[in-house]
């Protein structure tokens, strides 16, 4: 059977490398970006505390890793995308943060359309503790992980035109709700029975695509039961979950 770790996202960029990038890996990488940039934001606004240079920041090492595609400054730490993006950012902070103060908001090419409104307003609701920056990047990380799962999920069903039997069942993944299998039953027009095999069912799934997506973003099958370990504890008093 062939390794399945050939043809996730991080892999592809990791096979190709440094300036050799393909276009294959290119876009693997920017789909990791697009969907796990809000952890950086959180981690950069974290240690600047100013919302606009913390966007400023954020923009401008996306710019610098897409663009000059730096994959070799983060070794040995790439084998995990979650650990080669945020060394690759501290570096970026450390190195290039008199460049970032020269850029003019909004002057460079946006290579990655950041929704820095709803990142603002979602920043604005995170608990007032004593996390640390890397803490708080391995949350949002797990939460974005975790998000992007459920919308997959959510497409499967909606594909199969069960959308809204997904809506009723999702809150046994999230625990955003009480209602009971009878009450679920009863809302989608099945039997108690029928329902609790179809949690079961998604519970399943749901599992199986965390694995998945977690999959997609380092190098071995060895880390991902450890990615997860590491993840579940991050989440532990954050969001209950199912990981």
């Amino acid at each position: 059977m062939a390794d399945p770790f050939h043809t996730t996202r991080w892999s592809i960029v990791l096979a190709a490398g440094g300036d050799s990038q393909t276009d294959a890996s290119s876009r693997a990488l920017e789909t990791l970006c697009q969907t796990y940039w809000y952890p950086l934001y959180a981690f950069i606004r974290h240690r600047v505390g100013d919302e606009h240079e913390a966007q400023d920041l954020t923009q401008a090492f996306f710019e610098r890793l897409l663009e000059k595609q730096t994959l070799a400054d983060a070794d040995p730490d790439r084998g995990r995308f979650r650990a080669f993006l945020l060394t690759a950012c501290n570096r970026f902070l450390a190195n290039e943060w008199h460049k970032a103060h020269a850029q003019k908001r909004g002057g460079g090419r946006q290579v990655l359309s950041l929704d820095f409104d709803a990142a603002a307003t979602r920043y604005s609701v995170e608990p007032a503790d004593n996390l640390t920056a890397e803490i708080l990047f391995d949350q949002q990380w797990a939460i974005a992980l975790i998000d992007s799962v459920l919308v997959q999920l959510r497409q499967e069903f909606a594909d199969h035109g069960s959308e809204d039997q997904f809506e009723h069942l999702k809150m046994f993944l999230t625990g955003a709700g009480t209602s009971s299998y009878a009450a679920i039953a009863e809302a989608t027009g099945t039997s108690e029975g029928a329902t609790k095999v179809a949690v079961y069912r998604l519970r399943t799934r749901y599992r199986e695509m965390i694995r998945s997506e977690i999959a997609q973003t380092v190098d071995s099958p060895d880390e991902v039961e450890d990615e997860i370990r590491r993840l579940f504890e991050v989440m532990s008093g954050k969001r209950d979950n199912s990981l």
